[in-house]
């Protein structure tokens, strides 16, 4: 058996050594420089930056433009969130999200609503898609922005973004999605889709944690504000110092993305299937949750009645790395939102776990990892069943 085996992709990936090995050079001390810097190293450091501008934009079909490099999709989404939301010439006060969107719009949406700003949240279906019909009617004169994601990070369902920005166009509103776990994994094409505003972030798509970018299409018809002031640089909207590294980092991660993206995505839902008929025939009332042709092509949620998914999550430790909720919602104890969105139960909410394949998953780890997940969840409910007849 391997060391360990890492299935926690939607969490964070790997860096890829390609774009390791294209991020080290920029951090020796032959080629310092601050991009913003007028001298020829900074000069250097500004090339290295817009060329990964470009290279992120052509991951989505974007122009480079159109790109402002943040420290991630959280601070990208707040960017368009509250940006928007403070722009005078915004036209209402009715912002509309869904039940199974990340912590970081729900809470900027609960925090705009706080503040004056009428926020709704409507519902998901069981299988985790939005009922468009239904957004469309929640839309008023009043709706000035609408953040759907692209896909969810728990259970993986790929929303009809198309659709919805088709529906957002129609009312005149700015349509925003959160797209870091679809980007790099399904092809994402903002012109064709008709977003105004997309976030992603490098880490989901093997390159270092701490950059990402917010796409703003040079149609959208209101630029968002900043969040805080400095230098200006990234249009003035993203004051601060650009990291050259990270920049480089992610543009190479996205390059190699837009290559391999079929790939990928065919080896990763080889994977999922390979682990899925392990696990149900050890366990057959294991449940997928969330729409079952509309998803991530690594991820799955599968529910064990009757298996606390803590205690799976522990007894596969040190060897096998996946989760219960969302990393971003680590050490809360409650269920997950996400879950409970989707009508399960508080039980079967925790009896849950999400498993993500990635580039560098093999068969032999997920044979592994689909044995020995079945074996822990045998024993726990014995266990389980033991502790009940004791009583």
């Amino acid at each position: 058996m391997p060391d360990s085996i890492y299935l926690d992709n939607q969490a964070t990936t790997p860096t890829d050594p390609r774009v390791r090995d294209a991020m080290l050079p920029l951090l020796e001390k032959s080629v310092v420089g601050n991009p913003h810097s007028e001298h020829f190293a900074g000069r250097r450091a500004a090339t290295a930056v817009e060329d990964a501008r470009a290279k992120v934009a052509a991951l989505i079909g974007a122009r480079p433009e159109e790109i402002v490099f943040t420290s991630g999709a959280t601070e990208a989404n707040n960017l368009a969130l509250q940006g928007v939301a403070r722009s005078p010439h915004r036209r209402g006060n009715h912002i509309i999200t869904c039940a199974t969107e990340h912590k970081c719009v729900l809470e900027t949406v609960g925090y705009l609503g706080r503040s004056g700003f009428r926020a709704e949240v409507l519902p998901v279906e069981p299988s985790g898609l939005i009922d468009t019909a239904a957004l469309a009617a929640a839309i008023t004169s009043e709706t000035f922005l609408v953040s759907i994601m692209a896909a969810n990070n728990e259970i993986g369902v790929l929303q009809p973004i198309d659709e919805i920005a088709a529906i957002c166009r129609s009312h005149n509103v700015i349509f925003h999605t959160d797209a870091a776990q679809a980007v790099g994994k399904v092809p994402v094409d903002v012109k064709s889709i008709g977003v105004d505003m997309l976030s992603l972030t490098g880490h989901k798509i093997y390159a270092p944690v701490g950059i990402g970018a917010l796409y703003i299409s040079e149609e959208s018809p209101i630029v968002p504000e900043p969040l805080f002031w400095g230098g200006g640089q990234e249009r003035g909207l993203r004051s601060g110092t650009i990291a050259p590294a990270l920049c480089a980092a992610f543009g190479v991660a996205s390059a190699i993305a837009l290559t391999e993206l079929e790939d990928d995505a065919q080896a990763a839902a080889s994977l999922r299937r390979l682990f899925l008929e392990i696990v149900l025939s050890r366990c057959p009332d294991a449940r997928v949750n969330g729409d079952q042709k509309r998803r991530l092509p690594g991820n799955l949620s599968l529910t064990f009645p009757g298996c606390d998914a803590d205690r799976l999550v522990g007894a596969l430790q040190p060897d096998i790395a996946l989760s219960t909720n969302a990393a971003c919602s680590a050490g809360i104890l409650q269920p997950s939102h996400v879950l409970l969105g989707l009508g399960l139960t508080d039980s079967d909410a925790a009896s849950t776990i999400r498993v993500g394949f990635g580039r560098f998953n093999t068969r032999a780890e997920v044979e592994v990892a689909g044995e020995r997940v079945a074996a822990a969840v045998t024993r726990i409910r014995e266990g389980v069943s033991l502790e009940i007849a004791a009583v």
